[in-house]
């Protein structure tokens, strides 16, 4: 059981240890070249450590700290330019810069929770031993999981991490349950391109309450009238 992150998908193609691709999910067979903005990310290294196979392809998320976030929108309205609205659009915007300078400017992390095409390895025998052998490539890994057993682990895990929600310094809108063996994932297989071993868990929408200040009404350019409301 492990972290579903509000963030954006992202693969990187290893080769003899050598960051050779990044792409995005796009439509789940192709998706979007976004290496040279990749590069630029801190925590995404360019060279893996110890000894890599030949070819390995890792899943995993790229996304923005709250508190990063809140600092980026400082600079954005001190600057005269227009704010984010949820740390997972700036994280997407960020990763889609045309300039990957702007890309190296944002503050874009990253935590790998999987694996694609791989070639010359043998594979751990369980998922959490792929999460453990990632973190020793030097792959940034989420602390936040477990290997339970039976429903009544996964409930537990579940719970915690709802009461551990707001102390997060990165957004979850749920949590994903994964057969831990690997054989067992084999076996089991894909519908489409949705695994049979894999669900998540999400949490409810998060709520507050705020005051309407007042209705303003927009006319688009083709005369169109829709009321804004003006939240406090």
């Amino acid at each position: 059981a492990e972290l579903k992150f509000d963030g954006l998908a992202i693969s990187l193609r290893y080769e003899s240890g050598r960051l050779v691709l990044a792409a995005t999910r796009g439509d789940g067979s192709t998706g979007e070249d976004v290496t040279r903005n990749v590069r630029t990310l801190r925590q995404i290294p360019l060279r893996l450590a110890g000894e890599a196979p030949p070819v390995l392809e890792v899943r995993g998320e790229i996304y923005m700290r709250r508190d990063d976030f809140g600092r980026l929108n400082a600079a954005q309205e001190a600057a005269g330019q227009k704010i984010f609205v949820n740390p997972r659009n700036a994280a997407a915007g960020s990763l889609r810069q045309l300039d990957p300078k702007i890309t190296a400017q944002r503050p874009l992390s990253f935590f790998a929770y999987g694996l694609g095409e791989v070639r010359g390895w043998t594979l751990p025998a369980s998922h959490s031993g792929v999460l453990d052998a990632l973190a020793a490539f030097g792959l940034p890994v989420c602390a936040h999981r477990t290997r339970a057993e039976g429903p009544e682990g996964l409930a537990r895990f579940h719970a915690d991490m709802a009461a551990l929600r707001d102390k997060l310094p990165f957004d979850i809108d749920g949590v994903v349950y994964k057969v831990d063996a690997i054989a067992r994932q084999l076996e089991l297989g894909f519908v489409s391109r949705e695994p049979r071993w894999a669900v998540a868990h999400k949490y409810p929408a998060q709520e507050q309450m705020t005051l309407l200040r007042g209705i303003e009404i927009q006319v688009g350019r083709t005369g169109k009238l829709t009321p804004v409301a003006k939240l406090e």
